[in-house]
């Protein structure tokens, strides 16, 4: 997978029945035009034209490199 990217994100929501605050991670492949993101970074993407068959999210910036 060449100039792509999985982004993580978490949510948080309170479960129906037991009232409590659950994690819920969404996965995203997004195209990374420049190969420039690395593990661990925080990235900004936005929604564009189906790129392939699961890649529908774009790089626009990279918020904050990793350590």
């Amino acid at each position: 997978m060449d100039k792509t990217i999985v982004v993580a994100v978490e949510n948080r929501v309170i479960h129906q029945r037991y009232k409590k605050i659950i994690k819920k991670t969404s996965k995203f492949k997004a195209h990374d035009e420049k190969n420039e993101c690395k593990i661990g970074d925080k990235v900004r993407i936005v929604e564009c034209r189906p790129l392939s068959k699961g890649k529908r999210t774009r790089v626009v910036e990279v918020i904050e490199r990793a350590k």
